[in-house]
């Protein structure tokens, strides 16, 4: 059986030592009185729901699934998944990062965020739940009018209700301007929708008694395309206007996908069939209102992934260290024993590492990035606040991409160590491997996410908000230049800032010739940018660790050793992306279609 403890040391390390979070928050007048202790004490309270509520239903959970009622459309979520979301609920934690104006607690988005990495740890399929609500109030505390949001956010902020995003269908997916789904509009300024929806997660469910669906449809008088597309609310059962639910909206659950992972999560096929929904935001301007939650989804979908690497990290650990298996290359490592721990063999230790670093470098960047929203929301100057916004929108494709990767090569590398023993469920691994995948895959495939951060984060800009990030990262290089100790660290980042600039304006130039070109780059692109955030966090840490090793903590020592392996393992790779980048759209396209 597997099991899991809360990473609250390092977190505290980024927070703490890294970041220095609470001198960050006290430039932001909501959040200017959260000092270290309230963080750490949020963190611990957390990590005990996690570790000693949450995580003892994912194995359960997986191998139960959800079921549905086929003559009530009602589902059924696995044993002690409605229970564990009661306490949740009654410990606050829905409301946590929520406006107060609503019953929030008003606390920053980055304590959220560890929060939430916790939770994906100790059991994916269960966090989709609320992950998805969360994504809905940001949506509607956006774009949606004061009666929307007195009708909907304080009941989502406490838990008593949930939401979704009711995005795909079957004929389109990525493409959202081929929708079908129709909203007519009524007498009473609501409107009737009608259509079907599919790969709706927690789209049915009981831990609440309504659900609040945000549903992309089209109007009878919409242009073609992305731009007809607009955005409205629709629950599960109709709001009346004192605030109590009336009658069963006629949005209902037809079917649950069978999946190769997140069993635990009701992924619904929805049929609409004239439910009464409410417009969002203005008439075809939907898909930007929804993109408010289509980012938070994003980021939450990397968080998945980091939850997923941690824990799986952790088990293989345990587990390499408890394993005998043969000898040393070198001569036994435990003579009083018949074989040596596996842990002792060069390749268990890289794929270990590997996990390790990924883990350490994802936290890294999930809160570095989760303290830039903080100060996109919070910070008192609004020039700050938007240069805050223009570095989240360069990073999010790279957490949402980066990190899931990183998270599937990391979960496969841990069920490796357990041999064939990973491939066997009770021991969980073959479950982290399986949950890990849909994160390359829903909330834009990892190939739009690398569309996005070359073709528009990048030279959509002129690589602007790029620059500004690598002025950063040169900063920091000029400033460690004469520091004997960090030359191991800061030289290969160096060498990679300016790869990645010449890389980058070579594909500009490649681009205005050719838009494919783009397309053949992209997704390596994204892998190197995403190395080049990981090397420069991993230089910051080892500058810490480096004056820290000697404080008696082991702590240090270990974080100094992954960032080693780090730059001498992992780093590398970026050579080969480069040269994969520079070879272009030729090699791709010159196989002639019929010889496929």
């Amino acid at each position: 059986m597997p099991t899991y403890t809360p990473p609250i040391r390092d977190m505290q390390f980024v927070l703490h030592e890294l970041l220095n979070a609470t001198d960050e928050l006290k430039q932001m007048p909501a959040h200017a009185e959260v000092d270290a202790d309230t963080i750490n004490a949020v963190l611990e309270e957390g990590g005990k729901f996690n570790a000693e509520v949450l995580f003892p239903l994912n194995l359960s959970g997986d191998a139960e699934g959800c079921t549905l009622d086929k003559a009530t459309h009602s589902v059924t979520t696995p044993r002690g998944f409605k229970e564990a979301y009661a306490k949740y609920v009654e410990g606050g934690w829905p409301a946590l990062s929520c406006d107060p104006a609503y019953g929030g607690q008003g606390l920053p988005v980055v304590i959220n965020q560890c929060m939430f990495e916790m939770l994906n740890s100790a059991n994916q399929a269960w966090t989709m739940y609320t992950g998805l609500s969360h994504g809905a109030y940001e949506c509607l505390k956006a774009h949606g009018t004061p009666e929307q949001q007195q009708m909907y956010l304080p009941k989502i902020v406490s838990g008593t209700w949930t939401g979704t995003m009711c995005l795909t269908e079957p004929h389109c997916g990525t493409d959202l301007g081929l929708l079908r789904t129709k909203a007519e509009p009524q007498a009473d300024g609501s409107y009737r929708l009608t259509g079907q929806k599919i790969f709706i997660s927690a789209g049915e469910h009981d831990f609440t008694e309504n659900i609040v669906h945000l549903v992309l449809a089209r109007l009878p008088d919409a242009p073609a395309g992305s731009k007809g597309i607009s955005l409205f609310v629709v629950p599960k059962f109709v709001v009346k206007a004192d605030g109590t639910l009336g009658k069963r909206n006629p949005i209902v659950c037809t079917g649950l996908e069978h999946k190769m992972g997140i069993h635990g999560n009701a992924t619904a096929q929805l049929s609409l069939d004239g439910a009464v929904g409410t417009l969002v935001g203005q008439p075809h301007k939907g898909l930007a209102a929804m993109f408010v939650m289509m980012n938070a989804a994003r980021l939450g979908v990397g968080n998945q992934s980091l939850g997923l690497t941690e824990v799986a990290y952790q088990n293989a650990v345990a587990y390499a260290k408890d394993r005998i298996q043969m000898r040393a290359l070198s001569g036994p490592k435990a003579p009083d024993k018949p074989a040596d721990p596996i842990i002792v063999h060069p390749d268990v230790r890289k794929m270990l590492l590997t996990a390790r670093a990924y883990a350490e470098g994802g936290r890294a960047l999930a809160i570095y990035t989760a303290l830039l929203i903080d100060r996109e929301l919070s910070h008192a100057d609004e020039d700050v606040r938007k240069a805050a916004a223009d570095e989240v929108a360069l990073l999010t494709p790279i957490i949402k991409a980066f990190l899931t990767d990183n998270g599937w090569l990391a979960t496969s590398a841990c069920m490796q160590v357990y041999g064939g023993h990973g491939y066997i469920h009770e021991w969980g691994m073959e479950q982290y491997v399986r949950d890990a995948r849909i994160n390359m895959i829903y909330e834009g495939t990892n190939t739009i996410q690398s569309l996005d951060l070359l073709g528009r984060k990048v030279l959509g800009d002129n690589g602007a908000k790029l620059k500004k990030f690598g002025k950063r990262i040169a900063e920091f290089v000029e400033e460690e230049g004469t520091n004997e100790a960090m030359q191991e660290f800061v030289n290969p980042l160096a060498e990679l800032g300016d790869k990645v600039t010449k890389l980058t304006t070579e594909l500009g130039m490649k681009a205005f010739g050719n838009a494919d070109e783009v397309g053949a780059a992209a997704v390596d692109y994204l892998r190197i940018v995403g190395h080049l955030c990981f090397a420069y966090l991993f230089a910051r840490m080892a500058k810490i660790a480096l004056e820290k090793q000697d404080s008696g903590d082991p702590f240090y020592k270990a974080k100094l050793a992954t960032a080693r392996f780090y730059f001498a393992k992992l780093l590398p790779e970026t050579a080969g992306l480069i040269r994969s980048c520079r070879a272009g759209l030729a090699p791709l396209m010159a196989m002639d279609e019929a010889l496929f």
